[in-house]
């Protein structure tokens, strides 16, 4: 039974079915093209704010277990899929439809999603809305809804709030998700390894604290940078995490700019990435279709090969802005955007893409070894 509608800020309407809570929600719709990770992507605080359409037919399969949650609660404002399928896995507690429900995160199913996806292409980002249908007589023809007089005066409603939607964005986005993880840390670890906080997954605190690090995870506000300094850490990593990076770097690229000078070795990855990046001159620009999934081929430049890697960012640098002292390392094979840099001056490295692999492959952990590496001669450098 068709009960919910999804309406576009351009008047595309979607017909579907409610699943999770029944209510309204709003945001940005981004698609995500990986066949497998639900949970990983719904829980990724990277998507605060925005609502995940799953370009995958099939979703739920495998239901929700208690290991693949990427932070303490879901920042996401709603979900998006075709068909919502029953769970069968024993590691499964709870089905997907009934964790969303509990979770209070709107949904809808039975939506054309390669239509939808399509018109997002073709038309580029676009803010929707959720809400359940509260009138008869609707019917859908040819993927566009036709209504009756009171529906469409309820459209016209959404329209005008999707309107006035100003989403969350600088650094209040980034107060709003950071410090968002639970996990142990081994304090007598090898390396001592500082985190700025912009909405770190916890996959990637999991990797770093297999190679030996003891994290603690650095809120980005006002004068963090001395905060780090005086800890007086191994390496320090720069964190994912949603908004534009350009409103976001408007109050931490000062910060930044001093850690890199103190040259203690850098990661960053993808907010962190782009952060580095405009510190070190370059400029973002949003793209007309964001990279997310666990499927992108990335050519490395330095050993020839492709890797698959998992993404999920809708800015990308502005090719001709970037400094000469910045190196070029990986390259996206969809549309040639770059997706890795080098610092030439100091101990310092990002990529676009999520090398945790949560979910994706294991194509990219090397980064993590290559960080470590740095943190090696440093410290030997420092004896």
């Amino acid at each position: 039974m068709q009960d919910t509608v999804l309406v576009l800020q351009d008047g595309k309407c979607f017909l579907g079915k409610s699943i999770g809570k029944k209510g309204k929600c709003i945001g940005e719709i981004c698609f995500t093209t990986g066949i497998t990770g639900y949970q990983h992507t719904i829980t990724d605080p990277s998507f605060a704010d925005q609502i995940i359409m799953f370009t995958f037919p099939h979703v739920g399969n495998v239901g929700i277990n208690n290991k693949d949650n990427e932070g303490k609660k879901i920042f996401a404002s709603g979900v998006i899929m075709r068909e919502l399928s029953p769970a069968s896995h024993p590691s499964s507690y709870v089905s997907l439809s009934d964790w969303l429900e509990k979770s209070n995160l709107v949904g809808i199913s039975g939506v054309d999603t390669r239509a939808l996806t399509r018109h997002l292409r073709k038309y580029g980002p676009q803010n929707g809305i959720i809400c359940p249908l509260i009138y008869s007589n609707v019917t859908q023809v040819c993927n566009t809804c036709t209504y009756n007089d009171q529906a469409i005066l309820v459209i016209k409603g959404l329209l005008d709030e999707l309107k006035k939607h100003k989403p969350v964005n600088g650094i209040e986005i980034t107060d709003k998700v950071s410090l968002n993880n639970n996990f142990k840390s081994d304090l007598d670890a090898k390396y001592k390894v500082a985190v700025v906080d912009f909405g770190i997954k916890a996959s990637i605190v999991s990797r770093l604290i297999e190679l030996g690090c003891a994290i603690e995870l650095i809120k980005p506000d006002r004068g963090f940078a001395q905060k780090i300094l005086g800890m007086c850490p191994d390496g320090i990593v720069l964190s994912n995490g949603p908004g534009d990076p350009q409103e976001i770097g408007k109050s931490v690229i000062t910060e930044i700019d001093v850690i890199v000078k103190s040259k203690i070795p850098i990661l960053g990855i993808c907010m962190g990435h782009q952060l580095l990046a405009i510190t070190l001159g370059a400029k973002t620009i949003k793209m007309n279709v964001g990279h997310r999934g666990s499927n992108h081929p990335v050519y490395n430049v330095s050993s020839d090969r492709v890797e698959i890697t998992s993404q999920n960012h809708g800015f990308v640098f502005d090719p001709s802005s970037l400094p000469n002292n910045v190196e070029v390392t990986h390259i996206s094979m969809f549309d040639n955007s770059i997706e890795g840099i080098m610092a030439r001056d100091y101990p310092v490295f990002s990529v676009q893409y999520h090398p945790e692999e949560a979910p994706g492959t294991h194509d990219s952990h090397y980064l993590f070894k290559r960080f470590i590496d740095n943190i090696v001669l440093y410290k030997m450098k420092s004896v």
